[in-house]
């Protein structure tokens, strides 16, 4: 059975990207709160600043206090923008396409089984989706998780998203000539 390998392949890598949830609760969200509550702190101070028109034992602040307050309020924001940002990118890029593309091997893998085709052209869908997976979500790992530059060049290259298409192609066209019902044997 050809597609045994996607398959198996679509449920250890959807194991991998679901490890990325427990990764970001333990290691991740623990900087964004720690910046929420930092932020929370010193826009309030401006709030109640702003709200006392400056003045602070009804004496008006000087410039340099207001520009202090007002720095550590700006910076305060950005990191907090900057934690909230590395949650998103992993959300965004490496979690949600490596859940995809999981998703999509099991069920290449599983259609696979049910077509009649040449074992060459069965082959070649079952590897598009493989190393197009590998070469898209994979990458997105490398990139955003643990930032490597070479990966992110790689990527740049689009060859991952080029593999699945063709797989894509190929498996519908396959599917629409050659899909059985029943398992077929290789």
């Amino acid at each position: 059975m050809i597609g045994k390998k996607n398959i198996v392949f679509g449920f250890l890598f959807l194991l991998l990207t679901a490890a990325l949830g427990p990764y970001m609760v333990e290691f991740v969200y623990p900087d964004v709160m720690s910046s929420t509550g930092s932020k929370q702190e010193a826009v309030g101070k401006l709030q109640l600043l702003e709200s006392n028109d400056f003045e602070q034992d009804l004496e008006p602040l000087p410039a340099d206090a207001i520009a202090k307050a007002n720095t550590a309020g700006i910076l305060a924001i950005n990191t907090y923008l900057n934690q909230v940002n590395v949650v998103n990118e992993i959300k965004g890029g490496p979690h949600a396409h490596g859940n995809l593309e999981s998703l999509l091997n099991i069920a290449v893998g599983l259609v696979l089984c049910f077509i009649s085709a040449s074992a060459l052209l069965k082959q070649l869908i079952s590897w598009a989706f493989i190393l197009g997976t590998v070469l898209h979500s994979g990458l997105l790992y490398l990139v955003v998780i643990f930032q490597l530059p070479w990966a992110g060049q790689l990527l740049g290259l689009g060859l991952g998203p080029i593999l699945l298409l063709l797989g894509l192609i190929l498996a519908g066209v396959v599917a629409a000539t050659g899909f059985k019902g029943t398992p077929v044997s290789d």
